[in-house]
């Protein structure tokens, strides 16, 4: 069922997942992978389903991702490919608030929270791509860049404003700092670099 491919796991990734485990438990972790497996199983199950070829999945600081041979998918295939993480982590959320009665509330909300951010229009989360993905597909691939690179500075810098404006009021978080770090390179890293994800 499973095709062999390629697994790197980042040495960032398990430092990042011990300190984790060190100031929070273990079972916050276990909640979050499992709603990033079930994110990362969304998008393999539909890339299957289209005939797509998963030859890889990486996993680091900055999340999971998985190789394919996408270039054979549609505008419109790849779309749903990437839009079929969000999709299940929602699905997952339903289905647990349905079947669980309220007995794993931090499972649902890992799972919405997951859904969201990766809609954010920011590449390389979900949002980014589908944004450029529909937009290319519309109108062609170069406004579909100029859409991706535009709403993912703005609402980067805003990300980082808003995460910046959380640290500066309630004293900072250690937490915080590489959200912040994060929206302030993908806010400002495209313009200056001259390349994109």
């Amino acid at each position: 069922m499973f095709p062999p491919c390629r697994i790197r796991v980042s040495g960032g990734f398990v430092l990042l997942a011990g300190w984790f485990v060190l100031a929070n438990g273990w079972e916050p972790l276990v909640t979050v992978l499992g709603a990033a497996a079930v994110h990362e199983w969304g998008h393999w199950v539909l890339l299957r389903m289209l005939g797509a070829e998963v030859t890889g999945f990486r996993l680091s600081v900055l999340g999971a991702v998985l190789e394919t041979d996408s270039g054979r998918l549609s505008y419109g295939g790849e779309l749903a490919a990437v839009l079929a993480g969000p999709a299940a982590n929602l699905l997952s959320a339903l289905a647990l608030t349905a079947v669980a009665k309220g007995r794993w509330p931090a499972a649902v909300g890992a799972n919405l929270i997951l859904c969201a951010f990766n809609l954010l229009p920011i590449r390389p989360l979900d949002g980014g791509r589908a944004l450029y993905l529909l937009t290319a597909w519309l109108a062609g691939p170069a406004a579909g860049e100029t859409a991706a690179r535009w709403a993912g500075t703005v609402t980067a810098a805003a990300l980082a404003a808003l995460i910046g404006g959380v640290i500066w009021t309630t004293g900072g978080s250690l937490w915080l700092l590489p959200a912040l770090a994060a929206g302030l390179y993908w806010s400002a890293g495209p313009w200056f670099s001259g390349t994109h994800a």
